[in-house]
């Protein structure tokens, strides 16, 4: 049965398999009035229908989502993207969305590539995340925004997430098991690595699918790229320490603890080989030495509260 018209858009990939398939187009705004209309008229050549998050814009964004025929959420003030993404899964759930595509509104994803990721999910996957870096599909961006990218790729990986190579990338896809499993929590930019993080968990299926992403359309970022590369890799951290604590602290410190060693062995090596004792070298090795065992304690201290919490829930 088809669901109520109120901001249907009729599409081409639309299923039927006994019953109908809601495809659902989705995307975080704030303050994009100037590609917020060209991004709507893209996505919903390819879906049922369309939702807009507007994040606490002042400009016009959300009514000119609204004459476009989207359903558009309102937030009363800017909850971030992570906030946007909250209500995006909500609405998808509450709306019994089968397949959810999220797409930022800034001009920078091509919409014409939403049948792509889709046609992944008809294959079996959970999650499809549209890569800037899958086939060496990568040459239009910055250098500096790459090496950042691939920090937080990383950072992210470590935390405990499925592996990808665009851990960033806001132009994904989701089926059913996705839209009912993911709960984003945070506010910030981190979400994306979240959204990961919590695939593995739920044993849901990831595949890529390369597509482009312009970087000529000016600054579409409300944050400095350093700034939001810092506060995503602090949080991704912090996640990482719950998650996976023998990762974040175990590992390194046994590290640094190996490291302490060799350096105190070192020295006493040339103290009793006639020379004189070298004191930095000693110094930093007995630095070391307590500085790995205070994380490789710490590993091991945390991995055990995060069992009891796991069996306390």
């Amino acid at each position: 049965m088809r669901p109520d018209t109120a901001y249907w858009f009729p599409s081409p990939t639309t299923r039927f398999s006994g019953e109908y398939v809601l495809i659902i187009g989705a995307m975080p705004a704030f303050n994009e009035e100037k590609f917020i209309a060209k991004t709507i008229l893209g996505t919903r050549k390819h879906v049922d229908r369309v939702i807009v998050i507007d994040d606490g814009s002042s400009d016009a964004t959300g009514e000119i989502a609204e004459a476009l025929g989207a359903l558009v959420v309102k937030h009363p003030e800017n909850q971030g993207y992570g906030g946007a993404l909250r209500t995006i899964f909500e609405t998808a759930r509450n709306l019994h969305a089968d397949r959810l595509i999220i797409i930022d509104s800034d001009g920078q994803h091509d919409p014409g590539e939403i049948p792509d990721l889709l046609g992944l999910l008809d294959a079996g996957a959970d999650i499809v995340i549209g890569s800037r870096f899958v086939e060496e599909a990568d040459g239009a961006i910055p250098s500096y925004r790459k090496f950042g990218m691939k920090v937080l790729d990383l950072a992210t990986n470590m935390a405990g997430s499925v592996e990808t190579t665009d851990s960033q990338s806001g132009f994904r896809a989701y089926g059913k098991r996705a839209i009912d499993s993911i709960k984003v929590s945070g506010n910030g930019m981190s979400a994306g690595s979240e959204i990961l993080i919590q695939a593995r968990e739920h044993n849901l299926r990831v595949a890529e699918t390369p597509i482009n992403v312009r970087y000529d359309i000016g600054d579409t970022s409300t944050q400095h790229p350093l700034l939001h590369g810092l506060s995503v890799l602090g949080i991704v951290f912090e996640m990482a320490c719950f998650r996976n604590p023998l990762v974040a602290f175990f590992i390194p410190g046994a590290i640094i603890t190996l490291l302490g060693f060799s350096m105190g062995a070192h020295s006493i090596s040339e103290y009793l080989m006639g020379s004189s004792f070298p004191i930095l070298p000693g110094l930093a090795s007995v630095i070391l030495i307590n500085l790995g065992l205070f994380l490789v304690n710490s590993g091991l201290v945390l991995k055990s509260l995060v069992i009891f919490l796991h069996t306390m829930v």
